[in-house]
């Protein structure tokens, strides 16, 4: 995998390649993205968006959900199947179920037509940041069956390593360091995304992918619980007799 051309070069400006068949969206966005440091290239299309960033790599992607030829989900799907970069996905549908299929998809953040670029430039620096590797100044982090590295940005499950987006690995380390503890959607939304405000579905369904990665039946979950009227709580450690099938359910992981 080839890194960012900004990759170890603190100084660079982080860049930004924006996908957008709107020419006026896509000058609009790219002016106000350069005006606040970074480095931004186009593509017209999906396929042209596929081709620039698998040869230059960007630091994150501003994709719209809708472009002729190869669509925007699947454009990100197949961006997110190469390497863990950030997408953010503009939409004109205003529809749940849209900006819902976009986050299964594996988009980070997503944006509604018509929106503000101040917003989006916003939105592009808070993803970037919860993207920066972290250094562990306490090492690997043991929790009941995982081990979490933040240094090595790696989350471990009976030794098994996980295979985590970017945002499945901020929610899962968050819990990690929070075991036992009820903790609201509005609470996972402010501290994993850094959002004041948002879609509390964007939460939702990150926590549904996350059970699908470390639950055995993730429709009946042991590790990660819905506590009602609430939100979510972490229980790494009352796996009793289920342990080995979870230990089993981590090794095809």
């Amino acid at each position: 995998m080839t890194p960012s051309p900004s990759a170890g070069s603190p100084d660079a400006p982080r860049r930004v390649l924006v996908v957008d068949d709107d020419p006026t969206v896509s000058e609009i966005v790219c002016r106000y993205l350069s005006a606040a440091g970074f480095a931004v290239e186009r593509a017209p299309d999906g396929l042209a968006g596929l081709h620039q960033a698998e040869e230059n790599r960007p630091d994150l992607v501003v994709l719209d959900r809708m472009l002729p030829g190869l669509d925007g989900l699947e454009v990100c799907g197949r961006l997110k199947a190469a390497w863990a970069v950030p997408v953010i996905m503009l939409t004109a549908l205003n529809e749940e179920e849209d900006r819902i299929d976009g986050l299964e998809a594996g988009a980070d953040d997503y944006l509604a037509k018509p929106f503000s670029p101040r917003e989006l430039v916003l939105r592009v620096q808070s993803v970037l940041r919860r993207n920066a590797p972290e250094p562990a100044p306490g090492g690997p982090t043991e929790v009941g069956p995982f081990s979490l590295d933040l240094a090595a940005h790696e989350v471990r499950m009976f030794g098994v390593p996980l295979v985590l987006t970017a945002r499945e690995f901020d929610l899962l380390a968050h819990l990690i360091g929070r075991p036992h503890l009820a903790l609201s959607r509005e609470d996972l939304l402010k501290s994993v995304w850094g959002w004041d405000f948002g879609d509390l579905s964007t939460v939702t369904v990150h926590v549904r992918r996350l059970r699908e990665k470390i639950e055995v039946d993730p429709t009946r979950p042991l590790l990660l619980n819905t506590v009602w009227g609430v939100g979510y709580r972490f229980d790494p450690s009352p796996l009793g007799a289920s342990g080995s099938a979870q230990q089993d359910a981590g090794a095809r992981r």
